[in-house]
């Protein structure tokens, strides 16, 4: 009889970019020692759409529809971030009651970002049970969202100087139900998933970024607050109204992929204490600064001039960027979600540049993954959440 020969050299293996855990067209070639990954290379630009090319030769009006699609979870966010930079270019004011149902979509958009983390977080390590539950409450905040702008993922609800609509009648009392009712919800997740031993088996000390070396690297958001630093750009910026609520930073010192559920659930039950004291002190008044409505209409082209002939006949009213740059950004439930901006006195931006806290925070993959056990990359890669459109863009 034959004995197989024991193979020694390193196995060379492809993950995804077909995988189901890979959370996306991500790929990785990993170089394996039995189970143990010594080196792994991530392969990025299978979702590369040119995002950053389409906003320069688009208004900022016209690209709105696009930007939902970087980060097709958290919708709300990428629309914020882009009426945000003309916004701060052009010191336009957005109206107090437009600033507070920002914040009120923002926050729901954030649970409902951290609930599609959640479940395929807990699907990708063994467990199947929350992936049901969280579509359940998933379902009923893209119901709010429908009610309120029409759209259940891709919104095109911002607009430069406020929103596009107001909140139709009785939305708020929904609010205020689906609220109430999350958060009886979240304590059954904690029962759940917290003391698991099979859970906490799986994600106790995996992982572990150290807090020098978060800022190092350049991570933020949940990445950065699990590493024992309190830094959320909510408090930082002030940006839309948040410095008129109560509410606390949730971080952990650890540093492991627990300490990053922890962060997360933690950040789901404080959006909800936003939300419900939004809600409870929404002021009355305009919904949009109308006063920029009056954009500057440009000149009458030229008959057959370049205009004529390929933008449009007679162009519509648009919003002119100053001539400055600018840095813009927001506290997305990945990260910090910037944009560098920069005007040319012209209706298109000369320069449009995504920051997204995805591909930044994916940078340490590999460094965290190599040693550990080949399990350990589902656990590692899921506690990270990244989302491939906003990561190739």
């Amino acid at each position: 009889m034959n004995v197989p020969a024991t193979r020694k050299d390193l196995m060379i293996v492809n993950m995804g970019p077909h995988h189901p855990s890979m959370h996306g067209v991500l790929r990785l070639i990993l170089t394996l020692d039995g189970e143990d990954v010594i080196d792994c290379e991530p392969i990025l630009g299978y979702l590369h759409r040119g995002m950053e090319k389409i906003a320069e030769n688009r208004t900022i009006i016209q690209y709105l529809p696009y930007v939902t699609r970087w980060d097709y979870l958290a919708t709300m966010f990428t629309e914020a971030i882009t009426v945000n930079g003309p916004e701060q270019l052009g010191n336009i004011q957005v109206p107090k009651r437009a600033g507070y149902i920002r914040v009120v979509l923002l926050e729901l958009s954030r649970i409902a970002s951290h609930l599609l983390w959640l479940g395929p977080f807990m699907a990708d390590i063994g467990a199947q049970t929350p992936f049901f539950y969280i579509f359940r409450e998933r379902e009923l905040i893209y119901d709010l969202f429908e009610a309120a702008t029409g759209m259940r993922m891709m919104h095109n609800f911002f607009r430069i100087g406020g929103v596009a609509a107001d909140l139709p009648h009785g939305w708020i009392d929904k609010c205020l139900d689906f609220c109430d009712y999350f958060l009886t919800r979240v304590v059954e997740y904690q029962q759940l998933i917290t003391q698991n031993p099979i859970f906490l088996e799986r994600v106790e000390g995996i992982g572990i970024v150290g807090g020098e070396e978060v800022i190092n690297w350049g991570l933020s958001g949940p990445m950065l607050r699990a590493s024992g630093i309190q830094w959320d750009l909510r408090k930082v910026d002030n940006y839309e109204c948040y410095g008129e609520f109560d509410w606390e930073v949730q971080w952990q010192k650890e540093g492991d992929s627990l300490a990053r559920y922890l962060v997360r659930i933690g950040e789901m039950m404080e959006s909800v204490k936003i939300i419900q004291q939004a809600l409870e002190g929404i002021p009355g008044g305009p919904y949009e600064n109308l006063e920029i409505r009056c954009f500057d209409r440009e000149k009458e082209p030229e008959w057959n001039d370049f205009e004529y002939r390929f933008i449009s006949k007679k162009p519509s009213p648009t919003f002119e960027l100053p001539k400055q740059e600018l840095y813009v950004r927001v506290e997305a439930p990945k990260g910090e979600l910037g944009i560098f901006l920069i005007g040319d006195q012209n209706s298109f931006p000369w320069r449009w540049k995504i920051r997204p806290p995805g591909f930044i925070n994916l940078q340490i993959l590999p460094q965290l993954v190599k040693r550990m056990k080949l399990a350990d990359i589902m656990t590692i890669l899921g506690s990270i959440d990244i989302i491939m459109g906003e990561v190739d863009r």
